[in-house]
């Protein structure tokens, strides 16, 4: 379990005021609008940047970015062992084949287009030795056929590995696709924190009770 209790400003300007607690293994979404402390709060918990305040129980972090930040000099399997420890080396080439990239080993990332690229990110995140993942609008900027596989393919990861996720998105229906538990931000403040009763697997393709509740939170003056 993740506690977490955190306040950061900027010089005079006032950024994220949150605490929450976050149960081991479950998916979380958190939404709000730009400037509303979202990436802040991934980024403390990280240990990337000084606050006010504790992080408790997020033991080892593994981060997926919006951007793939592959290293070009290297294949897709040298981007994974560059950041893995030699005995997890092993399990390279089932992971890769596992997001869709099975002979696509030693492909550069010049070679690779946008979703494997991004398939390479997501093999790395769960590879990464971790405890939490904290993932920070890893679809935004995807085309919705290739969001939607790759929506699923993070789900069946996560439910392989029981690891706490905790992810930041703009797009309240990935939230309600993705999320067991959504907050909203506003303000850096938690204002909105909900439950998701939908089962697994969700409809990609359908709407979700839950987008209309956050649609409110989103909304609410």
């Amino acid at each position: 379990m993740i506690c977490a209790k955190i306040h950061k400003q900027y010089g005079e300007t006032f950024c994220l005021d949150a605490e929450l607690t976050l149960g081991e293994g479950r998916m979380t979404a958190v939404l709000g609008e730009s400037g509303a402390g979202k990436t802040t709060l991934l980024s403390a918990i990280a240990g990337r940047i000084p606050f006010e305040g504790k992080v408790e129980g997020a033991g080892r972090v593994s981060y997926l970015f919006q951007e793939p930040k592959l290293l070009p000099n290297l294949t897709a399997e040298g981007n994974l062992k560059f950041v893995l420890p030699k005995e997890k080396w092993g399990e390279i080439s089932s992971m890769l084949e596992k997001v869709g990239l099975g002979g696509r080993e030693k492909a550069r990332p010049s070679e690779l287009s946008g979703g494997e690229k991004q398939r390479v990110a997501i093999a790395r995140a769960f590879l990464f030795p971790h405890d939490t993942l904290l993932m920070d609008e890893p679809f935004s900027s995807l085309d919705v056929s290739l969001k939607r596989s790759l929506i699923a393919l993070t789900l069946s990861l996560w439910r392989e590995t029981g690891t706490t996720v905790l992810f930041v998105t703009h797009d309240i229906h990935e939230a309600a696709v993705l999320s067991e538990r959504a907050l909203v931000l506003r303000a850096g403040k938690i204002v909105a924190d909900v439950e998701n009763p939908a089962p697994y697997p969700r409809d990609f393709l359908a709407p979700l009770p839950l987008e209309r509740e956050l649609l409110g939170a989103l909304l609410h003056d």
